[in-house]
């Protein structure tokens, strides 16, 4: 067993103590949520988390290395980038992620601030995905939020893969927006049709297909 040398650790045998000396540290978990949807580079990671100076960023992704939540790997010709990436034991923050982000928006005393990045969207824009007995459609989507490009694929009504990357082949329905639009989308604030109107969403393809996306992703 390889040993790790944490600069701090609570000295705690339970579980939780021993989760938050991994990913306990400030930036630790934000940097395992930008990575639950695939891989990425150093600069974007960077882009994403504006207030983790690069040598914070640089240490956090050396401490997660080095307990077995991030790895690094170099992707094939002609990209050739080197990217961080979530272990196999890493990606099972997955759902306690999910959870913990659900949790914090429902805080009786914390107000909502600062701006929401596009994996955050798109991950409670999974997160809020309800599957509907009245909404059995299969549909594939390919979704723009600034640079940063994701695929989410609905078969039979369930949603079945939440992806950073383009989808292979057409899309049923390309979409182009903001956070902030997307985040009035699913509060109900307003209608793709109405959003269209405004100039704040794009759509490419299927108007019915992204109706039905974001009527199941409707907060109640």
């Amino acid at each position: 067993m390889v040993t790790v040398h944490l600069k701090r650790r609570y000295g705690d045998g339970c579980g939780v103590a021993q989760a938050l000396d991994v990913v306990g540290e400030r930036w630790a978990l934000l940097i395992v949520r930008d990575l639950l949807l695939g891989p990425k580079r150093f600069t974007d990671l960077q882009a994403g988390l504006p207030g983790a100076g690069p040598n914070i960023l640089a240490q956090r992704l050396r401490d997660l290395e080095s307990t077995g939540v991030v790895r690094r790997r170099t992707l094939p010709p002609p990209a050739g980038s080197k990217v961080y990436e979530l272990t196999e034991w890493g990606a099972e923050l997955d759902p306690i992620v999910t959870a913990l982000g659900l949790w914090g928006v429902r805080s009786p005393v914390l107000p909502l601030e600062g701006e929401v990045g596009a994996d955050s969207i798109m991950l409670n824009l999974r997160a809020c995905f309800t599957p509907s007995e009245s909404r059995r459609w299969t549909a594939d989507y390919e979704i723009h939020i600034g640079r940063d490009r994701f695929t989410m694929r609905v078969v039979e009504g369930e949603l079945v893969e939440t992806v950073r990357g383009q989808v292979v082949g057409t899309p049923d329905a390309e979409i182009e927006a903001d956070p902030e639009t997307l985040d009035g989308l699913m509060l109900g604030k307003q209608t793709v049709a109405e959003a269209i109107d405004a100039g704040c969403l794009r759509v490419t393809g299927s108007l019915h297909a992204t109706q039905l996306l974001f009527d199941a992703t409707l907060i109640a």
